[in-house]
């Protein structure tokens, strides 16, 4: 039988419940358990493919094109599996399900009220992950805080799981904060007891406290949490500050959570295998190295908008003992300015990550330009891509009013248009080329040093497509077109062989990269900017 752990929060959001969940799934896969994680947040977006980046941060995106939650590029990258449509599952989607379900007669003329129909459709999500991943245990991360309105019917779906599957077959951490009061100098117990204690009158018993905390607790703070919130002092766990976040699992495997939940399973304590692990906390903490690369891109303002994109630099710095520092270029504020080698004077690389509409587009393509003409390693990534076909349309092959369709619908030289089968869609959530899709790598290419094989399966979100009847004049001016999807005959990789490193592609490879092995695309466009 599925086993299932919870992970909620209280007092104040941002606690780092993703974190924890990953964390704690790390663990139990060490020790030999297949894992499967999901998030619920209590939004009713159907999914956050139509938030703001600048209010939502990035749209992460599965194997199986579906737009989630940022968590899910924590978890990917934690554990190293590939999540699917199970794995993100909104207020927006319950209700929705709910709703087509009673139009189409399936409640049988029953009136549909939150208990039990939309509990059911949140308990039938959970129990779906735990068929389909074919997991040991699943992990669910509750989005929102304990009290809020909007997750009400997340906690009593979890509260009759409990009751369904049992205590052994269920566990319950909650993520609370435990702060330090300036002047009295000394941490309060108080606001975690007082979530608890709304926790429990929602029917649900937490099996662990993890406690964020600017330090240890202490034996005194956990005996009182233990006594007043009814959880033994060993399941009282303290979650630190750390020096970089890989650290956080180490930390709660020295507290010995993991062993927690498998007692409470009763399944066997295997040996866990955290040496590769460790490895990666000893390689970032000492990075011998550091280099400046700028990321010109129009979220700059919250930086969670390209949490993926700054990852994956991470991650290939960590493979050549570097540490990454970010330029955050607002490609707006380029429009207006002429100094570009002011604004690039410490970087090694520029990269042009994803976005949407017409703004800051003529700063991205100054950045490219810029990049292209002082032979500086650049990256571009799906709008990148199109903008740095642009670039080349406009200033090398001399096509001046080159553009794309999405900034200007009646232009004459669509560089960058619609496919056919897009032109008819109104709704704009969940409609683009979403997921994976099949690349054929041309040999002796940059892209093919990158992969070194010929097929590749890369993660896509995007609606607009290189337009073929500008490949041959591109291609004699010296742009060769590297990788190719050859079922629908699209363009997925550019570069310019005759430049030390310029390549950009359609996909978002990103979403692939993980802390011990980074993404090709971006492995070599570190390297070259360190000039490994």
């Amino acid at each position: 039988m599925t086993k299932y752990v919870f992970v909620t929060g209280g007092v104040v959001s941002g606690l780092g419940k993703g974190i924890t969940a990953s964390s704690i799934a790390l663990l139990l896969k060490s020790r030999g358990y297949k894992v499967f994680m999901q998030k619920f947040d209590p939004y009713i977006n159907v999914d956050p493919g139509t938030m703001n980046p600048i209010q939502h941060g990035e749209v992460f995106v599965t194997y199986d094109g579906h737009e989630t939650d940022l968590d899910l590029g924590h978890y990917e990258r934690f554990i190293d599996e590939e999540l699917n449509f199970t794995s993100n599952i909104t207020s927006g989607k319950i209700y929705k399900a709910v709703i087509d379900k009673e139009r189409h007669g399936d409640y049988l003329g029953a009136t549909v009220q939150m208990v039990p129909h939309v509990t059911n459709e949140i308990k039938n999500k959970v129990y779906e992950a735990g068929v389909t991943s074919g997991a040991d245990i699943v992990i669910t991360e509750i989005g929102g805080t304990v009290g809020d309105i909007e997750s009400q019917s997340f906690i009593e779906a979890l509260r009759q799981i409990q009751y369904e599957k049992g205590s052994n077959n269920t566990f319950f951490v909650h993520c609370t904060l435990v702060p330090y009061i300036y002047g009295s100098n000394e941490l309060k117990t108080k606001p975690t007891q007082n979530s608890v204690r709304d926790l429990r009158n929602m029917g649900i018993k937490p099996d662990a406290l993890v406690c964020r905390a600017p330090y240890d607790t202490g034996e005194a703070i956990k005996n009182k949490l233990s006594l007043f919130c009814s959880v033994p002092v060993s399941n009282v766990i303290d979650s630190i500050d750390v020096k970089n976040i890989y650290e956080i699992p180490i930390n709660y495997y020295k507290q010995k959570i993991d062993e927690i939940i498998l007692k409470q399973f009763d399944l066997p304590i295997k040996k866990a295998n955290l040496d590769y692990w460790k490895d990666l906390i000893n390689t970032v903490n000492n990075l011998k190295e550091e280099i400046e690369i700028s990321l010109v891109g129009k979220y700059v303002e919250l930086h969670d908008a390209y949490i993926s994109v700054v990852e994956s630099l991470k991650h290939a710095g960590y493979k050549y003992n570097i540490k990454i520092n970010i330029n955050w270029v607002d490609s707006e504020s380029l429009e207006s300015t002429n100094n570009l080698k002011e604004v690039f004077k410490n970087s090694k690389g520029i990269i042009v990550p994803g976005g949407f509409g017409s703004r800051g587009i003529e700063g991205k393509i100054k950045a490219i330009k810029y990049a292209r003409e002082n032979d500086i390693p650049f990256l571009g990534i799906c709008l990148g891509m199109q903008l740095a076909v642009i670039e080349f349309a406009r200033n090398v092959c001399g096509i001046k009013d080159a553009s794309s369709t999405e900034f200007n619908q009646t232009c004459e030289n669509p560089i960058i248009d619609l496919m056919s089968d897009q032109k008819s869609i109104v709704n704009m959530g969940g409609t683009l080329r979403l997921g994976n899709y099949e690349c054929t790598i041309k040999k002796d290419t940059l892209a093919y040093k990158d992969y070194k094989q010929e097929k590749i399966l890369e993660r896509h979100r995007h609606r607009y497509e290189f337009n073929n009847k500008y490949k041959e004049l591109l291609e004699k001016k010296g742009m060769v077109f590297s990788g190719i999807n050859e079922k629908a005959n699209l363009v997925e990789i550019i570069e310019i062989p005759n430049l030390k490193h310029f390549i950009a592609c359609q996909f978002h490879p990103e979403f692939k990269s993980r802390p011990t092995r980074p993404a090709p695309l971006f492995d070599s466009f570190i390297k070259a900017s360190c000039g490994k």
